[in-house]
């Protein structure tokens, strides 16, 4: 048998690792995740996180599929979670909009094996405390504590929160922020406005009829935003009532330029879709995790700052 040289053995080496390489990067493209929300198919907001989970596929070789339940039912995104979980994907991205409700499902996610990142709704507490890897979201009291600071510099000292998000804990969240932003109780000044666009305009002009002394309106997403704009355009408050609003899209930017809102809250949607699908596949493929979950937001987006993100509103901001 004829001996090789080390050239030849190491050339050999090298090709068989190269061959190697080709195999493991083969098996590691196209990880099939599932992104679940806890939202109703109305709510706009979630076409930003989309646009940034399938951008972020696209660029790792990944597939990513959009689940939630279509009313926003607590018990049907149980059963999303649950069904999800039994189809053994590589990776599940999920909100926790009420822990007690769904934490059970993700745990058990966890416990069977599947990464799991959660985002948008929940905290980095609750994450951790799930068996998450990460979490990717806003802090939403202090979002909206911040929020609140920021009307109380301008004379703000009574408001009304419009809170579409019923069960979501997130909506109580910043209302109580915004209220402790102002200084005050949040008390009564929180409705449950639900989720019709008719029934939430009528909502807000109703108190709005009766509470003659509020300041300020503060609307949790495009859902309340866009009913409330018709509410004070109807009664003639637009533009006259401090205003402001959580997220971003195309009507909320132009209610900005037009003076009706004062500022819109960015959580910045793109990326808490964007980073679990990269967050996952850097574990899945290379076992690299950051140390810390991540806060998207807030951002604060006014007058002055408006040209750089209104052509994006509603697609990456």
């Amino acid at each position: 048998m004829k001996k090789l040289s080390f050239k030849a053995m190491l050339l050999a080496g090298l090709a068989a690792t190269a061959a190697m390489g080709v195999v493991q990067s083969a098996r590691a493209a196209d990880e099939k995740y599932v992104l679940i929300h806890h939202s109703p198919d109305s709510e706009t907001f979630w076409n930003t996180v989309k646009n940034g989970a399938s951008l972020a596929a696209e660029e790792v070789g990944a597939t990513v599929t959009f689940r939630n339940p279509p009313s926003g039912d607590l018990a049907d995104m149980v059963r999303i979670i649950q069904q999800t979980t039994a189809e053994k994907p590589d990776g599940i991205i999920v909100t926790i909009p009420d822990l007690e409700t769904v934490g059970g499902a993700i745990a058990d996610a966890v416990a069977q094996g599947i990464p799991v990142v959660t985002m948008n709704t929940g905290t980095a507490e609750e994450s951790k405390k799930l068996g998450a890897l990460l979490h990717v979201g806003q802090p939403e009291f202090e979002a909206g504590k911040g929020a609140g600071e920021r009307a109380k510099a301008e004379g703000m000292k009574s408001f009304l929160c419009v809170n579409s998000l019923f069960p979501n804990v997130a909506g109580q969240q910043r209302c109580e922020g915004f209220a402790e932003g102002l200084g005050v109780p949040l008390g009564e000044q929180m409705i449950d406005s639900g989720t019709d666009a008719t029934e939430i305009a009528n909502r807000v002009k109703a108190y709005l009829s009766s509470h003659q002394d509020t300041g300020a309106v503060l609307t949790l997403g495009p859902m309340t935003a866009i009913p409330t704009i018709k509410a004070l355009k109807d009664n003639g408050m637009a533009g006259d009532i401090y205003f402001a609003t959580f997220d971003l899209n195309p009507d909320i930017s132009q209610a900005i330029k037009d003076g009706v809102i004062n500022f819109a809250i960015d959580q910045q949607p793109f990326l808490q879709g964007y980073l679990p699908v990269i967050t996952l596949t850097n574990d899945l493929r290379y076992g690299v995790l950051q140390a810390n979950s991540v806060l998207s937001g807030p951002g604060f987006v006014t007058k002055h700052n408006l040209t750089l993100v209104e052509s994006l509103a509603g697609k990456y901001r």
